[in-house]
Order: C-alpha cells, then structure tokens, then sequence
C-alpha cells in the first residue's frame, strides 16, 4: 500500500511530474467558454484571456464526482489518498473533497490546507517530502495540521483594478489608488485573504514583504518554499529578488519561481509578486 496525493488546481502545480500525485482542476469560464485550469487553459492562457476581457471570469470549484473518481482509482490500486484542498473559506472545493471522501472511510484523508496557490502548494510538497522521507499515513496528515500554520504567504499587487472589478473595493478608491500608485500588500490569514497595507510604489511595496518575512522569524530554507508571479512577464519579480538579496543570500543556490493560476489571478490580476514560505517561528 502507498500513499497518493490528491490536490487542486488551485495549488498551481500544474506542472508536477510526480506519478504518486494527482490534480484535479477548477473550471475557469469566460464568457460562454469554459476550461479546466491547468488542462486546456494553461496560466500563461489565463492571462492572455484575462487582459482581454471586460469582465472577470468565473472560477467553480471542483465537484464531488471528479474527487470520487480520482479516489476510486487510488483504492482500486490498493493505495490511501491524502487530499489537499485550497482554503475552505475561499471555495467549497473542501466540501466536495469531503462528501466524496464518505464512499472509502478510512482510505481517504482529506485536510483543508487554509490557504491557496503558492502557500498550498508549500503544503502539498511539504507532505511528499514526508512521504520520501518513509513516513506512514497518520503520521504525515498529523504533521501537516500541525505545520500548515506556519505557512505564510506574502503578495504585493501591482494594480487594484481587479479588485475594483471583483467588488472588492470601489471604483472611486480603485482610482485613487491608481493616481497615487497605490499597491496593496495582501496575505491568507485564517484561510481568509487579508489586506497587510498598502505601499506607493514598488520600493515600498519590496520593503513591506521584506518586513512581512521577517516578522515570521525569516524562511525555513529546509522546507519548500517558493517565489511566484501572476501574469505574461516575471520583470516584477525579477527586481524584487534583486532588491531583497539580503534573504536568499547565502541560503538558496536556487530560487524556486512559480506562476499564479486563474484561481486567485482572477481576483489580483497580472503582475502581482509572491512569496509562499514556513516561518521559523514557533509557537
């Protein structure tokens, strides 16, 4: 018997090539066209349709059949499923997970991973590497709700326009926003995303994230963590991890670098940097 990883397209790792993990897609419509994220609508797609289009698409969570389908196949392999699903606060993609979950008791271990693409992706690889390391089952979802509260996720957006698009703010701060160069810094809190600050410019904004890892007691460099942007073009990202130097330095010979998907880029649209990693500090 082995252990398979199930997640959802909301982790962003679409481009996984582990045989002993599985995806399970979100559905991100545009209009009248609808597409799985990450199977026929890859993220740089997502963004060419995202700046093109007048309105916000849609995103659906993922049903209760499409889970009970991966896990069928998992049993009938003789193997246990560990599932790992954005934020139950933010979809009800958990929900499904967990109705699904109720056909094969004791096969399918399901945990809210209280966050979304980057910081869930820290979680999921988190949860391999146990694997690797030959823990058992019990052991590894045990560690995981333990240490899924030590995941920080960090994001500096470049332009409140989506927000204002997706009515979470008005049109008229949207725009005074825009005139100041005003760049919101957000982070998942609870499994909830929450509003940090908000910094003119982005030197400002690179000093709010610094601040924000610092606070966590600095990245746990043993564990995954990653860097990510969302939209056509890493150039953001690229002078954030020039101007925050002094944090890899010395630690990472190579940084890990991500995209967004459409899960959350179509609520922070393009050019958003982020940083997904395990503080060092403990309870």
């Amino acid at each position: 018997m082995s252990i398979h990883f199930i997640t959802d397209s909301a982790s962003d790792m679409i481009d996984s090539s582990r045989e002993d993990l599985s995806f399970l897609p979100l559905t991100v419509t545009f209009g009248n066209d609808s597409y799985e994220d990450g199977v026929n609508l890859s993220h740089h797609q997502f963004y060419e349709k995202l700046v093109e289009s007048d309105t916000l698409p849609v995103t659906s969570q993922v049903t209760p059949g499409a889970f009970e389908d991966a896990y069928r196949k998992v049993v009938e392999a003789g193997d246990v499923a560990i599932v790992i699903t954005m934020s139950s606060k933010l979809s009800g993609t958990y929900q499904s997970a967990c109705i699904a979950a109720e056909e094969f008791p004791g096969a399918v271990h399901v945990l809210d991973s209280e966050n979304v693409t980057l910081g869930e992706r820290c979680l999921v690889e988190y949860g391999l590497r146990l694997k690797d390391q030959g823990m058992g089952v019990e052991e590894i979802v045990a560690e995981l709700e333990r240490e899924k509260k030590h995941i920080h996720v960090i994001g500096l957006l470049d332009t409140l326009e989506y927000l204002k698009k997706g009515g979470r703010i008005s049109r008229t701060a949207a725009l005074a926003g825009g005139l100041l160069s005003i760049k919101p810094v957000v982070t998942v809190k609870d499994g909830e995303v929450v509003l940090l600050g908000k910094a003119r410019g982005s030197k400002q904004g690179h000093n709010l994230l610094v601040e924000q890892i610092e606070e966590a007691g600095g990245v746990d460099f043993d564990r995954p963590y990653f860097l990510g942007y969302s939209g056509l073009s890493d150039v953001l990202l690229q002078k954030y991890i020039e101007d925050s130097e002094a944090i890899w330095k010395g630690h990472a010979d190579h940084l890990e670098i991500k995209t967004v998907g459409g899960a959350i880029g179509t609520h922070i649209g393009p050019g958003t940097v982020a940083v997904a990693f395990f503080g060092q500090e403990r309870d």
